[in-house]
């Protein structure tokens, strides 16, 4: 379990200036608009830290002079430490004299005036001490790190403060080797962090909230392998002494046993369901507005429909433009036509690629890299729009066209419907039922692509577009013929409810394992909690306040000074 010492801040909450005649006292009242920090593992075994409030000083308040920042320990250099107050460097950083660890930065002439805003950046590089050994259940070797950022007198913040805090691990972590640790504090936001890979290659787990207050201590962390950093940078557990005093913990392993045995039933449900969420969670982070555009495959990926059924989507699709046929359901045999026809979709040349791979196993990595690639792509697209009100307005035009379907008047004309609306109609969870239901008792007349997908079925057509009546034949220009057996609707129902379940079994295989090869590249961290401490609840253990008495505690005073 990581000991990294409580990083917190506090604002000139008391100055008293005194001259030689008479003295007076500073009131200090602002709201924290937002608290934003990001911690970062190195691999060198220190941590960088770097914060960003946003401060609104109350009308009736003295100025903002003065910002204290806590440090995690003493094993840091002032030389590493950088400011910023709206974007200009701030000079005056020292050793705060009011409470150690914690770095004084002086605003001087760019303090925040009574009733404006300022933005204060600071940046803490090269922190020692700050990794301990994680005591997380399932795991060994493993390090941590915890971390509670700054809060504040209840009586000098106001209003509520969107925090944001996110912890970077060493880069070379697999998919499945990260955990995070139950957040601890009551923190309004999701219990299940955002996860995911910067840019460096860096897990990420990210804790956000609009409706937190900058008044309360919550505490954030995560355990990885502990051979990502060097062996000498994680701090030693003392051992643990049992005396009277451990007593109070007594409730909380009571609790911890019970939080146990719940931890194994939430597992045996939970782990199966999160390898099938393979969207990003930033992807649901919501933005304004509709994101309009959107083709029915991806409109399918946005709904996180499974992906088996996603590419059946896009099988159909590629049917129907008549740029690939099926040659065999058994097995599952895809050619595409040469030269293909032009306008295909980067996803559906890609799905045709891999089907051009002769080696299931290629094959099956190439359909994955599809599908990651198609989220990753829709990720771009989703930037800035809600994925609420885009989804809501793709079912909108889902069940509108299958309200046209429904209320056709002829067989011949619900056909054309359906041939037209078939890929948003597939949107539907309940596809297969309406399906049946509508094409329960009627003959189907087939649409000239049907050979194309149903091999045991046969076309003297080869363009798409049009009809065939079951009964009708079909003539060529050199006046050949062939005629499309007839069809119940029931069997063609079937036909195509079957298409999902045929396209999942002799490609897909097991649809957990391939969307879990999916999920780790596109939602790759395993996203299990872990409650990584000893004995401790909220303020550092034991309620041993800031002198702990338990292996697992790693206090440090919050509040008071300046």
């Amino acid at each position: 379990m990581s000991r990294f010492r409580w990083l917190s801040i506090t604002i000139a909450c008391f100055l008293l200036a005194l001259t030689t005649t008479n003295a007076y006292a500073q009131t200090y009242l602002f709201q924290v608009d937002s608290l934003d920090v990001s911690v970062y593992a190195n691999t060198d075994g220190t941590s960088s830290i770097d914060y960003q409030f946003v401060f609104t000083n109350n009308p009736k308040a003295s100025p903002i002079d003065y910002v204290d920042v806590g440090v995690p320990n003493s094993s840091y250099s002032l030389s590493n430490v950088s400011a910023e107050i709206d974007g200009s460097p701030i000079t005056d950083i020292q050793h705060s004299e009011y409470v150690s660890p914690r770095v004084a930065l002086g605003l001087g002439p760019r303090s925040i005036p009574p009733g404006k805003t300022g933005t204060v950046h600071v940046r803490i590089n090269n922190v020692e001490r700050v990794f301990y050994p994680s005591t997380a259940e399932g795991v060994e070797n493993y390090a941590s790190l915890e971390f509670s950022p700054t809060w504040f007198g209840s009586e000098y913040v106001t209003g509520s403060t969107k925090v944001t805090v996110t912890l970077f691990l060493p880069p070379g972590i697999n998919p499945e080797e990260p955990r995070y640790h139950a957040v601890r504090g009551g923190f309004p936001g999701s219990a299940e962090p955002e996860s995911g890979y910067d840019e460096e290659g860096r897990v990420f787990y990210r804790w956000t909230s609009d409706t937190a207050n900058a008044h309360t201590q919550y505490t954030f962390g995560a355990s990885f392998p502990a051979k990502l950093i060097p062996a000498e940078s994680i701090v030693k557990e003392p051992p643990i002494k049992i005396d009277f005093e451990d007593i109070c913990c007594g409730a909380v392993v009571l609790g911890f046993i019970g939080s146990f045995i719940w931890g194994i039933y939430e597992a045996i449900w939970g782990a199966q369901k999160r390898k099938l969420q393979y969207l990003p969670p930033k992807i649901s982070v919501e933005g304004h507005g509709i994101k309009r555009g959107l083709t029915a495959v991806e409109a399918a990926v946005l709904m996180e429909q499974p992906v088996d059924k996603v590419m059946t989507m896009i099988l159909f699709g590629l049917v129907k433009k008549n740029a690939a046929a099926v040659i065999s359901k058994d097995p599952m045999t895809i050619k595409a036509v040469d030269p293909l026809p032009e306008g295909l979709q980067e996803y559906e040349k890609s799905f045709l690629e891999a089907f051009n791979k002769a080696d299931k196993k290629e094959r099956t990595r190439a359909l994955q890299t599809m599908i990651i690639d198609l989220v990753k792509s829709i990720g771009e697209k989703m930037k800035g729009f809600s994925r609420k009100e885009t989804i809501a307005y793709y079912k909108d035009i889902m069940e509108r066209a299958w309200a046209q379907v429904e209320t056709a008047d002829t067989p011949t004309v619900k056909m054309e419907k359906f041939d037209q609306y078939m890929d948003w109609t597939m949107l539907d969870d309940k596809f297969g039922d309406k399906t049946r239901e509508v094409f329960r008792t009627e003959p189907v007349y087939l649409p000239t692509w049907w050979g194309r997908y149903d091999p045991t079925y046969s076309s003297s057509s080869s363009s798409g577009g049009g009809l065939h009546s079951p009964s009708a034949p079909s003539s060529s220009g050199s006046g050949g013929g062939m005629q499309l057996p007839s069809l119940p609707g029931a069997d063609f129902a079937a036909s195509m409810v079957g298409g999902i379940q045929n396209f999942s079994s002799k490609v897909v295989g097991d649809l957990t394992s391939f969307t879990s090869g999916v999920t780790e590249k596109t939602n790759p961290v395993p996203v299990s909690r872990s409650s990584n401490y000893r004995g401790g609840g909220g303020g550092g253990g034991c309620a041993c306040a800031c002198a702990c008495a338990c292996a697992g505690c790693a206090c440090a005073c919050a509040g008071g000074g300046r």
